[in-house]
């Protein structure tokens, strides 16, 4: 039997985790939410015009707060303690450039793009982003995700570049290359199988070496 304060506190607690739950509800059905209105694009008529993407990713971004870069940052850390160490340094730092500074770079982008983007393949990526958040949501929190995926589509289907930049140093002395205009990067084929890895979006193509 529990005391009154006892009862009082895991009561407490009840409502906590409850409210834990309920916000971690509403940052998935606002990813979700983002998913629904990218598909929407591909599901009519009209050509996919870039500015029309990057509306919906500014709306987005603008969702995710200082709170959550430190969220992304620390993941970012954590995951690469497994990295060799005389490469963990760069390893952390291109995350955070190609990741979480796109962020920023996306919600002070005012340029006017103009290029249609490819509906089939616009919507293989999709599909592929859906399968990672509901993979990933088990391992990372909500908004970590949203900044991997906003800035990926991006990256991909605005800027046409590489997720990762050019110049982006790998194990091996390798970097992402760029030759007669195509992106070349060191561990595509070698990440191409992983369950969670944007490379599935990435436009760069294997570098042979």
């Amino acid at each position: 039997m529990k005391t009154p304060c006892a009862a009082i506190a895991f009561a407490k607690m009840q409502d906590i985790h409850s409210d834990f739950n309920q916000g971690v509800y509403e940052m998935s059905d606002s990813c979700m939410e983002m998913y629904d209105e990218l598909s929407n694009l591909i599901s009519q008529d009209n050509a996919i015009k870039s500015f029309s993407v990057l509306e919906i990713l500014k709306k987005y971004s603008s969702s995710i707060s200082v709170f959550d870069m430190m969220d992304f940052s620390s993941q970012v850390i954590k995951e690469n303690r497994y990295v060799q160490e005389n490469y963990r340094k760069d390893s952390e730092k291109s995350y955070i450039e190609s990741f979480l500074l796109r962020i920023k770079d996306i919600s002070n982008d005012n340029n006017s793009y103009t290029q249609d983007i490819d509906k089939e393949s616009f919507s293989e990526a999709i599909k592929i982003l859906r399968l990672h958040y509901k993979t990933g949501i088990r391992e990372s929190k909500p908004k970590v995700l949203l900044i991997f995926e906003i800035s990926s589509i991006y990256t991909t289907f605005i800027l046409e570049e590489p997720i990762h930049p050019v110049g982006t140093p790998f194990p091996g002395s390798l970097k992402v290359e760029e030759k007669n205009g195509a992106f070349l990067c060191p561990v595509k084929d070698a990440n191409i199988d992983t369950p969670n890895a944007v490379c599935n979006i990435c436009l760069a193509e294997q570098l042979d070496f």
